[in-house]
This record gives C-alpha cells, sequence and structure tokens, in this order.
C-alpha cells in the first residue's frame, strides 16, 4: 500500500516536534453485501475503503490524524498534524530503521469472496429464504444477509517495527418470523468465519435457515418463563457472550487502569471456580477474531486469562504494556484507519472440561437449558449484568422439556465464575461484532456446556 522508504519519511516527520513514538497504520478494506427482504433482493453492495491513521506519542499525550490521501504530500500533512497535537516541539529529525516482521497467516483463503459473481451470493440467499419458509405456514417474514470482508493492513512504528497482515471474513445470516396464537416470535442463526467463499463448501445454507424458522416456531409455543433463583445449563457456545461481555470486558487493561473493573488488581487471587480456565486467543484458526497481527503490528497470540480459577493476567495493548513495563498481549484492536487502537479481545472462551453434556441437564432436578441469548447490559466496574434470552427450555426432573419466552438473565460477572459446578466436553463457539467506545470489531467466544448454581431469572410467569 506505502512504499517502505515513504513510511520512513512519515515517521521521521512524525517525530520531528519531539514526539517519543511515532506509528503509520495503512488500511485497505474491500467489502460486499447483499440482504434478501421477504424474497426480494433489498441491497446490494460493495465498497472501497483505503487511507492511514498517524499516531503520535509524547509522555502522556497522544496525538492522532487520519487521512485517505496516501501521496507523500497526503501523509506528510497527516504526520505533521499529530505531531503538533502531541504537543511537541525541539525540531529536527529522526531517521527510523524498519525491519520486517510479518506473522504467518494462521491459515490460507482458497476462494477470494470479491472474486465471486454477486448472482452467486443472492442466490445462497434465495436457498436461505425458501429453507426457512418450508419448515412452515406460520413462517411470515425472512429476512436473510450475506456480507463479505477483505481487509489488508500495514503497521511501521518508530521502534522499527514493520508489518503486513491480510484477513478475509464472510459470512451469513437468516432472521425468521412466526406468528401464531402467542403473537410473533423471531429466530436467527449467523455463522461467519475467517475464511474465504470456500465457508459455503462447509455449511449447509439451508440448514442454517431450518434452525433460524425452527426457533421463532419454537417459540410459538413456549411458556412464560420462571422468575427467581434457579439453575442455568448454558448450552455449548451459547454462554460465551455472557463471558464475553460480563467477564472478558472487566479483563481489558485500559477498563483496569481506569479502576473501571471488577477484577482490578485480583491478578493471583481465585475469582472463578477451579473448573473454569478463560482463554483469549487470536491464532484460533478460522474464528472470527483470528488474525495474524493485531492493529498495532504484534503477533495474535494465545493469552491465559483465568487458570482453574485464578486470574492469571489481563489483556494489553502496546501503550499499556509499554507503561506497566510488559509485553504485549496481541490485543491492540481498532475499528478503521480512522480510530485510534485500543484493547479489545479476540476470540475468548472457557476450555472444555470432562463432564458429558447430557450427564449435566440429567444431573440438573429444576433449571433453564439456555441456548442462546441476545443483547444487554454490563457494568465492568461492578460486574452486574443483565441478558435477554432469545431461545430457552425448562428442565425438569433431569430433562429439557417446554420452551420459555420473555426471559432475562440477571448477575454478576465474578458470582457465576465462582457458581459453576459443571463443564462439559462439548467445547463449541459463537460469532458476533463487540462494541466498545464507539468501535467495532470483529470477535467470537465460546464454551463447552456449563452449569451455573442459582442464576437469577427474570420472568413474566406468575
Amino acid at each position: 500500500m506505502i512504499e517502505e522508504s515513504l513510511v520512513r519519511r512519515v515517521l521521521g516527520t512524525a517525530l520531528r516536534t519531539g514526539g517519543d513514538f511515532a506509528e503509520v497504520f495503512a488500511e485497505d478494506r474491500r467489502s460486499s453485501s447483499a440482504r434478501l427482504d421477504d424474497g426480494r433482493v433489498e441491497d446490494l453492495t460493495s465498497g472501497l475503503d483505503r487511507g492511514a491513521g498517524i499516531r503520535v506519542v509524547r509522555g502522556e499525550t497522544t496525538g492522532f490524524a487520519h487521512t485517505a490521501d496516501l501521496t507523500e504530500a497526503g501523509l506528510t500533512a497527516a504526520a505533521e498534524a499529530a505531531g503538533a497535537a502531541a504537543r511537541g516541539g525541539g525540531g529536527g529529525v529522526r531517521e527510523i530503521a524498519l525491519t520486517r516482521r510479518d506473522a504467518p497467516r494462521p491459515h490460507e483463503v482458497r476462494v477470494l469472496p470479491e472474486n465471486v459473481e454477486k448472482a452467486r451470493k443472492v442466490e445462497l440467499l434465495q436457498r436461505a429464504d425458501d429453507a426457512a419458509r418450508a419448515e412452515g405456514s406460520a413462517i411470515r417474514q425472512v429476512s436473510a444477509t450475506y456480507a463479505d470482508n477483505h481487509r489488508r493492513i500495514l503497521v511501521a512504528n518508530s521502534d522499527g517495527l514493520l508489518a503486513s497482515d491480510d484477513t478475509v471474513r464472510t459470512r451469513i445470516g437468516v432472521n425468521a418470523v412466526a406468528v401464531g396464537d402467542t403473537g410473533m416470535q423471531t429466530g436467527y442463526e449467523a455463522p461467519g468465519r475467517s475464511i474465504g467463499f470456500e465457508l459455503f463448501d462447509e455449511i449447509d445454507v439451508e440448514e442454517v435457515a431450518r434452525k433460524a424458522s425452527r426457533r421463532a416456531l419454537d417459540m410459538l409455543k413456549a411458556r412464560p418463563a420462571p422468575s427467581g433463583r434457579i439453575d442455568v445449563v448454558l448450552r455449548k457456545g451459547a454462554g460465551g457472550v455472557l463471558f464475553h461481555e460480563a467477564c472478558g470486558h472487566g479483563l481489558e487493561a485500559d477498563l483496569v487502569g481506569k479502576d473501571a473493573s471488577v477484577f482490578r488488581g485480583r491478578v493471583g487471587e481465585k475469582v472463578a471456580s477451579p473448573l473454569v480456565t478463560l482463554v483469549d486467543d487470536g491464532t484460533y484458526a478460522r474464528e472470527w477474531g483470528t488474525f495474524a497481527i493485531d492493529d498495532e503490528g504484534h503477533p495474535a497470540q494465545r493469552n491465559t486469562l483465568i487458570e482453574n480459577g485464578v486470574l492469571t493476567d489481563y489483556m494489553w495493548d502496546f501503550l499499556r504494556a509499554r507503561k506497566e513495563g510488559r509485553p504485549q498481549s496481541g490485543n491492540g484492536r481498532r475499528m478503521s484507519y480512522q480510530h485510534l487502537p485500543m484493547v479489545r479481545m479476540t476470540n475468548t472462551y472457557v476450555l472444555d472440561g470432562d463432564e458429558d453434556a447430557e450427564e449435566i441437564i440429567r444431573q440438573t432436578e429444576r433449571g433453564v437449558y439456555c441456548v442462546q441469548l441476545g443483547g444487554g447490559q454490563v457494568n465492568t466496574a461492578t460486574g452486574d449484568f443483565v441478558f435477554g434470552i432469545t431461545e430457552a427450555y425448562l428442565i425438569e426432573n433431569g430433562e429439557v422439556t417446554d420452551p420459555i419466552r420473555s426471559a432475562n438473565l440477571i448477575g454478576n460477572g465474578p458470582e457465576v465464575l465462582q457458581s459453576i459446578d459443571a463443564v462439559g466436553n462439548d467445547f463449541d463457539t459463537w460469532t458476533g461484532m463487540c462494541g466498545k467506545d464507539g468501535q467495532s470489531v470483529p470477535v467470537s467466544s465460546g464454551q463447552p456446556t456449563v452449569r451455573v448454581r442459582g442464576m437469577t431469572i427474570g420472568g413474566t410467569a406468575a
């Protein structure tokens, strides 16, 4: 995207005003998407976004500027603006010797989505629409979406780093609406991977659509959810979003440093059941949050955050790691070249245990079997959270019985971690987008089937 000699000159310009550290982040992002709504193509778009962000750090002050002009004049102007914003002074030019330190791709992409005809992408959505509607006459609305993203980045800084990455992500989603005597219910399924169009050699588009419709149809038969404290069994993958939101964000070093985390100052302490080991792993091949380098040029890596119930570390970006005199963890991420990096999760998950998932259910006399969670709210300073439950069933006498609706899962992250008394051996993941401070990045989370004793369910049953 940018010649190495030009990168060196731009870094020198950025440091001219006395900065301690300078960084160039260049990005070339190509994307396409399609949306089929009730059998009609409503959107069919493609886009190209290209530019660079320049960061200059002087002491505790960071200057940042971005530009879509990748000529020498455009990059120099951005470097001067970032340097001025960092309150530099003193003049002079500092020459930077760059050493390429690329990390290997975690996997190969076989079919670039931009080389696939749009008609093939629309055909996938039409197949999904047909399959979703075939599940029953109660399915009244179907919306299917396709999206792909091809992102190339280059990162260079005044420490001499020069690195690049090339990441492709592909996803399809189906939302089905069923109407019956109990009103309107929805079901959703949206698998995605950090691979190319070969995703559709691995997943059955019709089955994705059928899952969405079955969820909506099941909810038409659902009973009002119970209220109060009850054992909750989280189906494999389903609870990943809970661990991501209620626990993972509190382990990001920027929130810890702001005293906005319930886990602040607790490294070395028991914060979870000894059955729990929580990992953030940017190298987990083909997952939604996987990459070769983070957005500060550091290789992705596997970081153990909680090991056998004991808090072992936080997640770090460059600035906070440098301030604390410790290594980076590969968690510096940004939404685009127009944004500063911050500490973010990648693929965050609870490791497998030893128990059989069906046995965990059999050993639960009364409880709720949670299959899919929706959105919610989390207070990272206290760990308190509320999540909507989009698919769940009663457990009665050790068996999964009737579906339930209109329920919230209410609790506290550290308390949930401590209350886990069974961990299965059937690991699975969940794919999504994580928002923080106005930036959204792709992540995945996951876990095997786990049981949490005595969670609070906010339902509507009398």
